[in-house]
């Protein structure tokens, strides 16, 4: 338990300058050129091209957060989703060697770092009103759901298993521990873990059958939808897994859970969900299970990741609003 501020920045220069030194790999031209515009769990450039070819996207992975077995399986689902299901994802860009993960050296950096370029796809961010743009999110969402049900993965197929014990339970936790989040001290700690135990029976009591867990996005957000016309496009499956099909509707809400339209919204999601696959009553009463799972999981991964923008900008404030949900939750579920 910590009551500890966020981190300071931290210098992005080696980084930098290893994505600017191996876009040769790549056999970008002269002049090519990389631009900062993530860092979450990878570091993530904009690729300029100063002939005017066609912009890329390279991705720097977090040192231990994904294998290589893990990071290839990604990219196969992007290319089943794209054949199979018309799903319009980034294309993983094959280096000159053929390879579509490299290795990056720097002696800058304690450790190596995977790298994979990615096609660049235009659109921007879902804007206005959100409730058309939830009723698009629950299309997409029952889509790849339906697509993730029939498909089979090929032979060494392996990414993150999303249930209790690595998102809040276990020692298997993959964005660290809630107890550790910004802020999480005396009453707030003994809230939270109220709401932790009273999530945990709830999920046991839902299941873990095909029916209710298969292959997810995993942070299907509006932020990782681009509008491009009449077109929307789905980008950063990092965190796909497998896991509970309704945690992706946990995810449509990351970081605005406390709008006073979360019920609209989520009509919406629904209404665009059910146009392209079911969803029964059972399932949509534990919405609100999946919306406080994500949120608790914020939580953890705000106090594990204390050097990102994000970290700064939510601070101990996100942790003390996650407390008013969790009264509000555990009045109805407790």
């Amino acid at each position: 338990m910590t009551d500890d501020g966020p981190a300071p920045q931290p210098d992005f220069a080696p980084f930098d300058r290893l994505a600017q030194a191996s876009l040769t790999r790549w056999g970008l031209p002269e002049g090519a050129h990389t631009r900062l515009v993530n860092h979450s769990e990878n570091i993530t450039y904009i690729v300029d091209r100063a002939d005017g070819g066609p912009r890329s996207v390279l991705r720097l992975h977090r040192p231990g957060y994904h294998s290589d077995a893990a990071i290839h399986s990604e990219l196969a689902w992007l290319n089943a989703l794209r054949t199979e299901a018309g799903a319009e994802v980034p294309v993983a860009l094959p280096a000159l060697d053929g390879s579509i993960l490299q290795v990056l050296h720097s002696a800058e950096l304690p450790e190596p770092r995977r790298a994979a370029m990615f096609s660049y796809l235009d659109g921007h961010e879902p804007e206005g009103e959100l409730g058309p743009s939830f009723e698009q999110l629950g299309e997409i969402t029952a889509r790849l759901h339906v697509h993730a049900r029939q498909w089979r993965p090929p032979a060494g197929f392996t990414r993150f298993a999303w249930d209790f014990d690595t998102m809040l339970g276990g020692e298997r936790r993959i964005w660290g521990r809630w107890q550790d989040g910004l802020g999480v001290a005396g009453p707030v700690a003994a809230l939270l873990q109220r709401l932790c135990d009273t999530l945990e029976r709830r999920l046991a009591a839902f299941g873990s059958g095909p029916d209710r867990r298969g292959l997810i996005h995993a942070d299907l957000r509006l932020a990782n939808l681009l509008v491009d016309g009449g077109r929307v496009k789905v980008i950063d499956f990092d965190d796909c897994g497998g896991g509970w099909f309704l945690y992706d509707y946990g995810t449509s809400l990351s970081f605005i859970e406390n709008r006073p339209d979360v019920a609209e919204l989520t009509g919406a999601w629904l209404s665009g969900y059910r146009r392209v696959a079911p969803l029964g009553a059972e399932e949509e009463a534990e919405l609100p299970t999946f919306l406080l799972l994500r949120r608790l999981m914020l939580v953890a991964w705000l106090g594990s990741h204390r050097d990102t923008d994000l970290a700064r900008q939510l601070g101990v404030p996100y942790t003390l609003d996650s407390c008013a949900l969790a009264e509000t939750y555990l009045s109805r579920f407790a």
